[in-house]
């Protein structure tokens, strides 16, 4: 069996997210997550496109063989005694601002908005400003700032276009040329993809404005978030339904997977209330059979994708689903879907067939089992009454 000791941007970013409200209250705790955010610092400062990172030299450990990443030729070229794999996601540079500003925020520290962090932010408005460039110019040069190309016998398939992704014309929009799973994406323009990062954007701003640094990043950042919220609002809405991806032609994918940033996850992110109407009406669409990724069967229904099969939901999709939902019965419903569906295992699986309950994916998916820890915290000061004996809202650190 092959065992890689690797670190990506995205997964670090949410298995720690269950943590954050510790941050304040143990030392120890918010040592390693600065440590951590030091280290993805050096990785975007040197390779903003990649998400995943081999061990630091510090560490003493090995780097590990990726056969997913053999015979593929990415451009800008890698390093790979540093870079694991490098698919462009714009989630894990927004992965790494979320760590960085939810750490800001419960301890008050700023000390790691060092050199390294600086280059890295730097680095990450460099992709911004590449990949929101049409194909195309007025000349009709092809524009291309990265490329991922799959040779004779690679596992992971080329991007299209030689490499080169998908055409798209200019909306405000970010273009990106894999989703958060992994898989290559139908129209470069993610949705959820850019509403994650017009949300972290915001962030960042806040977090540089309360330290009193970098006022003209803080500014830029501000408005790219305005850029992007816009954009998405006016090219990838049509009957008040949000399309998955655009391309700025006039092409749409309505759809979602379960992997966050999803449509499903909108109010998770912090893009939008869960009673927007718009969302509420995609939320609509896209738990019933008019999502090409919806299965339901008689233990499990729910959202996944392509990566495995359409009739292997999420139950990351469960978890999404009840941020986006005041409705008790709708929150118990999905609690008790996702309890009853580990196989007697007691862990999360990566997704479970709606036919078979042994036929699943990964006994245990780090990820999703701290998003299901995540939503778990939430609901405990949101609805204590689902959850907890006495009808209290509880956040940890408030021990009595």
């Amino acid at each position: 069996m092959l065992t890689s000791v690797a670190q990506w941007l995205r997964d670090t970013a949410n298995q720690f997210a269950h943590y954050h409200s510790l941050l304040g209250a143990d030392p120890d705790l918010a040592a390693l997550v600065k440590a951590v955010i030091n280290n993805e610092a050096r990785y975007v400062a040197q390779f903003p496109y990649c998400g995943a990172f081999q061990p630091p030299p510090e560490s003493g450990l090995p780097t590990s063989r990726n056969e997913w990443a053999e015979n593929v030729i990415v451009n800008p070229p890698v390093d790979p005694k540093i870079v694991f794999e490098c698919k462009y996601e714009i989630d894990s540079l927004c992965g790494f601002l979320k760590l960085s500003r939810a750490y800001h925020a419960a301890t008050g520290d700023s000390s790691f908005i060092n050199t390294h962090w600086k280059t890295a932010v730097d680095q990450i408005f460099r992709v911004i400003r590449e990949q929101s460039q049409p194909s195309f110019d007025e000349n009709f040069n092809f524009i291309s700032y990265f490329n991922w190309t799959g040779s004779r016998g690679s596992l992971s398939p080329r991007v299209n276009n030689r490499g080169n992704n998908e055409p798209k014309a200019y909306t405000g929009l970010v273009g990106t040329s894999h989703r958060p799973s992994d898989d290559l994406t139908v129209f470069a323009f993610l949705t959820p993809a850019n509403a994650m990062l017009s949300v972290e954007l915001g962030h960042l701003a806040d977090v540089l404005d309360q330290v009193g640094d970098l006022k003209n990043v803080s500014t830029q950042a501000r408005e790219w978030s305005a850029r992007i919220k816009d954009a998405i609002w006016q090219t990838t809405v049509q009957e008040n339904i949000f399309a998955y991806e655009t391309n700025g032609f006039g092409g749409r994918y309505v759809m979602d997977d379960a992997n966050v940033p999803s449509l499903l996850s909108l109010p998770y992110l912090g893009f939008l209330e869960k009673d927007d109407e718009t969302y509420v009406a995609t939320r609509k669409l896209l738990l019933s059979a008019r999502n090409p990724y919806y299965a339901a069967g008689k233990n499990i229904s729910g959202i996944g994708g392509p990566h495995i099969t359409p009739w292997h939901p999420w139950p990351m999709s469960l978890v999404s689903s009840i941020y986006g939902t005041d409705d008790d019965t709708e929150i118990l419903n999905a609690l008790y879907m996702i309890a009853n569906n580990t196989n007697g295992l007691g862990l999360i699986h990566e997704s479970q067939s709606i036919y078979n309950g042994s036929d699943y994916t990964r006994s245990w998916f780090a990820w999703a089992n701290s998003y299901f820890a995540e939503v778990v915290l939430d609901l405990a000061e949101r609805k204590p009454h689902l959850i907890l004996k006495e009808n209290k809202a509880y956040r940890p650190g408030q021990w009595t």
